[in-house]
């Protein structure tokens, strides 16, 4: 506990003066520490660790499945592809290809700041709009991307592609996987323009 030090240096200092004793302090520290820990373990030991919580969702009932289908449905004009592929090289193309006898034009870009991919979702959006104006599509729809990353593609070119959907305010896009129409896609560019 706490200790007193008396240190005796000598009497007197000139005549007929008493100097008095310097009694100097210590305190232990020991049992405060040790009741510390021990109050520390006591409210480990007693508390409960809070359970994981989890939230339900309730989601809108609806008794016609083919009104669903409907709203979930992408339009073909609303549609843009786009395809990632090695050397960050993206290839695009306007709707979804779901149609055999017609094969869209495919065009290929990069990531540059000019004529680059983002040129080409803000015309795709400029277009949309248009056709909203004009009445071809409802107030409801949206400009919608399909990403689909190619095997051989990077995780980087990935992480653009959605920086540019934040960039560009697209709210609707899907990352999709690749087909082998795709692919086939990609490949045919590649022949017809090996300069690329």
């Amino acid at each position: 506990m706490a200790e007193m030090e008396v240190a005796d240096k000598g009497g007197k200092k000139g005549p007929g003066v008493k100097k008095s004793k310097k009694l100097s302090t210590r305190v232990d520290l020991t049992p405060m520490v040790d009741l510390g820990f021990l109050l520390i373990t006591f409210f480990m030991m007693t508390t409960t660790l809070n359970k994981p919580k989890t939230m339900e969702i309730n989601m809108p009932y609806k008794d016609d499945e083919e009104v669903i289908e409907d709203e979930t449905k992408i339009k073909e004009s609303t549609a843009l592809t786009i395809l990632l592929s090695k050397k960050h090289r993206v290839y695009y193309y306007e709707g979804m290809a779901t149609d055999p006898e017609n094969t869209p034009e495919v065009h290929v870009t990069t990531f540059k700041p000019e004529k680059g991919i983002r040129d080409v979702i803000i015309d795709k959006k400029n277009k949309v709009e248009d056709l909203k104006r004009r009445g071809a599509l409802n107030e409801k729809d949206k400009t919608t991307i399909l990403i689909k990353p190619d095997t051989n593609s990077t995780y980087d070119d990935l992480v653009s592609m959605l920086d540019e959907m934040a960039i560009n305010d697209i709210r609707v896009y899907a990352i999709v996987d690749i087909t082998d129409v795709d692919r086939e896609f990609i490949s045919e560019t590649e022949n017809a323009n090996p300069g690329n």
